[in-house]
């Protein structure tokens, strides 16, 4: 359940609150277009590691572990202070 609530939050919360986080870390529509940009290719790069690591170890270590990356990552992008760092 944890895991389908970081899923539905990431798609949904996020993503109507990107272009307010954009306006106010003092970026524009191309900071906007290369946040979500950045995000697709990160999510398409690793889900053919997620599916290997899958076949290699637990399963539950494995959801545990990438909510753990999720947890870490959304904590450096609000951190953020500039859109590059949000890019980043």
């Amino acid at each position: 359940l944890l895991g389908m609530f970081a899923a539905i939050l990431s798609s949904t919360i996020v993503s109507n609150a990107l272009p307010e986080i954009i306006t106010e870390l003092g970026g524009g529509q191309s900071a906007y277009t290369w946040v979500v940009t950045a995000a697709l290719l990160s999510m398409t790069a690793s889900t053919p590691l997620w599916g290997k690591l899958a076949d290699l170890i637990s399963k539950k270590t494995l959801v545990q572990t990438a909510l753990v990356i999720f947890v870490v990552g959304s904590l450096v992008a609000g951190m953020a202070q500039n859109p590059g760092m949000l890019i980043t």
